[in-house]
């Protein structure tokens, strides 16, 4: 049986966390800033965790990951 292979998608987009959580970026900062006041401009810059929910699934996906 073949090796599982790391979802390439989902290692350009999570990182490991030293204690084993996920870490993403926020999503709504690509463009339309106009709409958006400054506070949620400077909020939207630093990254986040994943949701406990979402953890299994995509550890899965980077199963290979180091």
């Amino acid at each position: 049986m073949p090796k599982q292979k790391t979802h390439r998608g989902s290692a350009k987009r999570f990182k490991r966390t030293g204690g084993g959580g996920l870490k993403r970026s926020q999503a709504f900062t690509s463009h339309r800033f106009h709409g958006k006041t400054k506070k949620q401009r400077r909020h939207l810059r630093k990254q986040t965790m994943v949701h406990a929910t979402d953890i299994k699934r995509i550890k899965q996906q980077l199963s290979q990951m180091r």
